[in-house]
């Protein structure tokens, strides 16, 4: 268990930063399968019948209720453990998040072959969503203790890898759904637990390497700055102490605001295409993976982008031109033009990307990196918040436009212009955001 501790993963003197990432990479990579959870929805809304929904399937909202529910307990379990996780350090909290996550695959597995609804929500949902939490804030607390002087750059290498993890697990699980299903099953049982091993091996390779820097290690070279008018500081605040500041609350909201928008499309993503422009569950696989490629390439571009404008400047981007892009999208399928649609989704995508990888050097640049991991995993619970609301808000309008007679290529576009005023909402919360004042300084 020593090996397990803390302390056994400080790294010694000498030892190359650039050996972290891909750790931090791989972890994050495999639980960013729950960004290809939606290839999922159509099999298993027609687990009974097959080729087609029949009575005693479940329907496709209320198989939407998993994801929900685990993202909401990503940011939950992120909060509880955020102070654990700083004291125990990254190889215990992989090893714990590769058992929660995988274990939450399998039982998702097992939900399938039994049709029982409730193990859906409590195996993927509920511990599938803590090992979220666990293996999230853990690489991204590790990534900015090791690269103080570029904290945008190493957030987005983090969680680039979650960002990505559609793009290897929406194929994936559409291939071996291919491959397993027979006259009478649609492969996903068999499919989740292949991809439950696979994903365990390489978790737990990225906990083997992970390695954190000692109390007094700075990069060669480096001296901190502190620029008030950047929102800079080299003070610290604790993580009990950071949510008293206003900052911490417009901090929740802007973060809640740009993932309830952004979440919505990614988790209805291969459904929408479908209904919009009428493509096969191939392409619409396709197109959640390219969403994907979008969400990965944006936590890394924003997001070093945001060293040199200010995390406060690149948010006004996100919220900005998302919301004319969130407007546009109805218009790229009423002129039945699939490609703008999709270069449309995937700047919207890269920004909600580029928000979840900014947000903890936004964190650091206020607060300090003193327990900065902790205050992160209390900040996601707005994803939780967001991960309740935007998939709501899409599934359950769009399926009661659909009820109403609405035009299926029509369902969404109400509530894509709502998407819209919650980013001009976020936009006045960010404009808020100030110092923190000297009185919440250690």
């Amino acid at each position: 268990m020593s090996m397990l501790s803390r302390a056994a993963t400080v790294a010694p003197p000498g030892f190359n930063r650039w050996l972290v990432p891909p750790s931090a990479i791989a972890v994050h990579m495999c639980i960013g399968q729950v960004y290809g959870f939606s290839v999922f929805k159509v099999p298993l809304s027609q687990a009974l019948g097959i080729s087609a929904p029949i009575e005693g399937d479940w329907s496709v909202a209320d198989i939407g209720v998993a994801y929900s529910i685990a993202l909401a307990m990503l940011g939950l379990s992120a909060a509880i453990f955020g102070k654990w996780v700083e004291r125990s350090g990254p190889r215990l909290t992989m090893i714990a998040a590769a058992i929660c996550f995988c274990g939450g695959l399998a039982l998702f597995a097992l939900a399938v072959k039994l049709h029982a609804l409730w193990l859906l929500y409590a195996g993927y949902g509920v511990l599938g969503g803590i090992g979220l939490g666990l293996g999230y804030i853990a690489p991204v607390s590790t990534l900015v203790k090791w690269f103080p002087d570029r904290p945008g750059m190493a957030t987005g290498m983090a969680i680039m890898g979650f960002g990505g993890g559609a793009l290897i697990g929406a194929p994936l699980a559409q291939e071996l759904m291919k491959h397993f299903s027979s006259a009478t099953s649609v492969g996903a049982s068999q499919a989740l637990l292949v991809m439950a091993g696979l994903y365990a091996c390489w978790m737990l390779l990225g906990a083997i390497i992970v390695r954190v820097p000692a109390d007094d290690w700075k990069p060669a070279g480096w001296q901190p700055k502190t620029t008030a008018k950047r929102l800079v500081t080299d003070a610290s605040v604790s993580a009990d102490q950071a949510w008293k500041t206003p900052q911490f609350w417009l901090l929740w909201l802007v973060l809640c605001l740009n993932v309830t928008a952004g979440i919505g499309i990614l988790g209805q993503a291969s459904p929408m295409i479908q209904d919009m422009f009428k493509v096969s569950p191939g392409a619409a696989a396709g197109f959640v993976g390219l969403l994907s490629i979008s969400n990965m390439a944006g936590r890394f571009l924003w997001s070093s982008a945001s060293d040199l404008t200010g995390r406060k400047g690149v948010y006004c981007i996100y919220f900005i031109l998302g919301a004319a892009l969130y407007w546009a999208v109805p218009w790229t399928q009423r002129s039945g033009n699939l490609l703008l649609f999709v270069v449309t989704t995937a700047v919207i995508i890269s920004m909600y990307g580029g928000g979840f990888a900014t947000v903890p050097a936004y964190l650091r640049d206020l607060f300090g990196t003193y327990q900065v991991g902790a205050i992160h995993g209390r900040l996601i619970t707005a994803w939780s918040a967001a991960a309740l609301i935007g998939p709501t808000l899409v599934d359950r309008i769009s399926e009661a436009q659909k009820n109403a007679g609405v035009p299926a290529e029509q369902t969404y576009n109400f509530t894509l212009h709502l998407m819209a005023g919650l980013l001009l909402v976020g936009l006045i919360c960010n404009l808020l955001v100030r110092p923190v004042h000297t009185r919440h300084h250690l």
